[in-house]
């Protein structure tokens, strides 16, 4: 009886010595679909939320191609925005540049989500150059439409002397659905429509062509003019 006792007081500072079992970390789901947008040389890198995510913060670096180092975004730490604007520090159109990020959520028992990789980019090849801005005026002669490069590309192509095959086209509709086209190189020029009806109205529409890159925005909005 008196073994039948001990054994059994051995078994119970036994059993209380075994450790509780240990709940492995969660990691957070990365942010997904991670890619630049990047139109006339405003450079944003954009993603989407991990799904079932619930106060989740993002911290974004980015690299030059072929460097070792990461570098903080300063303004894009711990923030909940699915976008950051990297144009300051990828302006460079000779360098190609990655960028990454991670998701961190206060409610998970391990902080940060894996880092996730965007595809690599170019300012210079991968901006969308927008459609040129018109200006019309109607004359005896005929309509000039003076055809001018958005300012921020202007000034971009003018500080890095940036050469490209940058093309615009003009549509020219009159009021019976005929359509004209008319072809000018970058920058800043006109075109003058002088075969034209009196009294009819005309309107245009502008598209820039970026011929090396293989880009073509979208037309711009219309813009109409009646004749004299």
């Amino acid at each position: 009886m008196k073994c039948e006792l001990i054994g059994g007081l051995l078994l119970l500072n036994l059993s209380a010595c075994v450790a509780a079992p240990v709940t492995p970390a969660v990691m957070p789901a990365p942010p997904a679909h991670v890619k630049f947008d990047s139109v006339d040389f405003k450079n944003v890198l954009r993603w989407m939320a991990p799904a079932n995510s619930s106060d989740v913060r993002y911290s974004v670096q980015w690299k030059i191609y072929g460097d070792a180092d990461w570098r903080d975004v300063d303004e894009c730490q711990d923030i909940r925005e699915l976008r950051c604007d990297l144009s300051r520090v990828t302006s460079d159109l000779r360098e190609w540049y990655y960028a990454r990020l991670r998701a961190s959520s206060s409610s998970s028992s391990s902080s940060d989500s894996a880092w996730v990789l965007s595809p690599r980019f170019s300012p210079r090849w991968d901006t969308q150059i927008s459609a040129p801005l018109l200006r019309l005026n109607a004359s005896e002669q005929g309509i000039v439409a003076r055809v001018r490069t958005p300012q921020a590309v202007a000034k971009k192509m003018q500080s890095s002397r940036l050469r490209t095959s940058l093309v615009y086209v003009v549509y020219v509709v009159d009021d019976a659905g005929k359509e004209e086209m008319f072809e000018l190189l970058c920058c800043s020029g006109k075109i003058v429509v002088s075969k034209v009806k009196r009294k009819t109205k005309y309107c245009f529409q502008a598209q820039s062509v970026a011929q090396l890159q293989g880009h073509r925005s979208a037309r711009g909005p219309a813009k109409c003019i009646s004749t004299l």
